[in-house]
């Protein structure tokens, strides 16, 4: 093992074709939903004329969408950890995909509401899911790339969204697009009954005790009392948020009204963030694989300079930022979703297995918050200065400044936490009879 490495521990699953193939099916699953979660990014103007809302009413859509999701995480990992993968994903599958149905339907913006608030419940469902799958299905040295590489399926939904959806909404109209990329959800649940499984033979997870809402608060607190938990959850906080931002909402409106951007040429922008974050995530997720020290200071980095291009793009002298300015802009907002993912690869070796879902609940529900919060704020802003984004996307900065405050309060402690159960797994290997 190379320094920093990740530990194979005793009883590891094995991996292979067929974990491959199973866990192909839940990311499946995962790569629908963000195609749903996504969707809006490419259809807010067209939100906007068709409920006839302004900026703050329109961010109140992904805002709805985000605090169900965010606020599913805990109850979403209680769920995994006690229920299992696969009926999760099922429910989540049945939710978001009826609720892609009735977005496509809604003449009114009550019910377009209700509708992003179902899909977003079963959106929460996925990414935890699919995380515990992986744990589940591939040996643990492996859980840091094949988390990136989740993360990555879900980028290139994001992808479909950009380039396919967008096309479909200007060419066949809302209704259809919608209620025609529903059907994805259909197929996915079919190949989830018929062929996903939690874990591979002989790895079935240890019982554990389930006592109602004890149970509950014991899972809970054990999580967050673990330092590498909290500090997940900041990293996540941190690191995700201003392409969320960026890719769910606000990027179009801001490439189009306040750079003078074609949306064609939007689109293309919005395209670069996917594609860098796709290319990031395969280098994020090699990297932590082999060298767990580099964990912070990649999220670190990528904090830095995501503030530094943000602040030079609005900081621009002239009315319209540089076209060479917003390219680099969108390629480093493609690494904020894989250092968003480094939040997990500090959660995950300070909890054990039977708490894995809950830990990875409480990390995801860190970048959620973050994104609602600005997102929100974002709106506000923009109604209250005319739609002047430099004053409105300023708020990015004040979120990365909680954020780093509370990693570097944590970063000892966790890193401390670690070492310590690294030691007893090794001397518990130590003692395994052969």
């Amino acid at each position: 093992m190379s320094s920093g490495g990740a530990v194979s521990l005793p009883g590891d699953p094995p991996g292979g074709r067929r974990a491959v193939a199973v866990w192909g099916i839940g990311v499946s699953v995962y790569f629908v939903a963000v195609i749903f979660r996504t969707s809006l990014g490419v259809a807010g103007l067209d939100a906007a004329d068709r409920f006839h809302v302004n900026a703050s009413a329109l961010s109140t859509f992904s805002i709805l969408q985000l605090l169900v999701y965010a606020g599913m995480q805990i109850p979403v990992g209680l769920l995994v950890d006690r229920l299992g993968t696969k009926k999760v994903l099922a429910i989540g599958v049945v939710l978001f995909t009826a609720g892609q149905l009735g977005f496509a339907f809604s003449s009114s913006y009550g019910m377009a509401l209700a509708s992003r608030a179902l899909l977003g419940c079963g959106d929460a469902m996925t990414f935890i899911s699919v995380l515990r799958l992986g744990t589940r299905w591939f040996p643990a040295r492996r859980s840091p790339l094949v988390a990136q590489l989740a993360g990555l399926v879900g980028m290139a939904g994001n992808l479909v969204s950009t380039l396919v959806l967008a096309r479909l909404l200007h060419g066949v109209g809302w209704t259809a697009a919608f209620a025609g990329s529903a059907a994805a959800g259909v197929v996915v649940l079919v190949l989830l009954v018929l062929f996903l499984k939690d874990h591979p033979e002989g790895h079935e997870p240890e019982p554990f005790p389930h006592h109602g809402s004890a149970y509950v608060r014991r899972q809970i607190a054990a999580s967050w009392r673990e330092p590498g938990t909290r500090l997940g959850m900041w990293v996540h906080f941190t690191t995700q948020f201003p392409a969320m931002v960026f890719l769910l909402l606000w990027g179009l409106p801001f490439l189009v009204q306040a750079q003078g951007l074609s949306r064609a040429t939007a689109g293309e922008l919005l395209t670069l963030v996917v594609l860098s974050n796709m290319v990031v995530g395969l280098v994020y997720g090699q990297v932590v694989a082999r060298h767990h020290a580099a964990r912070l200071p990649l999220a670190l980095g990528t904090v830095a300079s995501t503030a530094v291009v943000w602040a030079l793009t609005l900081a621009y002298p002239a009315d319209r930022a540089p076209m060479w300015m917003l390219i680099v802009l969108c390629t480093v907002l493609g690494a904020c979703g894989p250092a968003s993912m480094i939040g997990f690869d500090f959660a995950r070796p300070a909890n054990p297995p039977e708490r894995q879902g809950t830990a990875s609940g409480i990390t995801n529900m860190g970048g959620f918050v973050a994104s609602m919060t600005t997102l929100f704020a974002i709106g506000v802003l923009l109604d209250a200065t005319g739609d002047d984004y430099g004053v409105a996307f300023s708020a990015v900065f004040v979120l990365q400044a909680v954020g780093i405050s509370q990693i570097l309060r944590l970063r000892k402690q966790a890193a401390r936490r670690e070492r310590e159960r690294l030691v007893a797994s090794r001397v518990e290997t130590v003692h395994v009879p052969a």
